[in-house]
């Protein structure tokens, strides 16, 4: 039964959490992988491969976290 709710947030508080913290990983994701191919410049990681990495995972974990926070629940028993 339980994994019939797997990737869905019911309550306001929590997909409100989850937002902020999926826009947040966002962001900074972009920053970093921006940094990271040397289109930012100003940083220690400016044109370091390493930081444009870890920006794209960082990046692609708060996709992920908004997709499941703005999911509908399913109406129903």
């Amino acid at each position: 039964m339980r994994a019939r709710y797997l990737g869905r947030v019911k309550r306001r508080g929590d997909r409100i959490v989850v937002i902020v913290a999926g826009a947040i990983l966002l962001l900074v994701g972009i920053v970093f992988g921006g940094q990271g191919l040397g289109v930012i410049p100003g940083s220690v990681m400016t044109g370091d491969r390493t930081w444009f990495y870890i920006g794209l995972v960082m990046a692609f974990v708060g996709v992920v976290l908004l997709l499941i926070a703005l999911r509908r629940p399913r109406s129903g028993p």
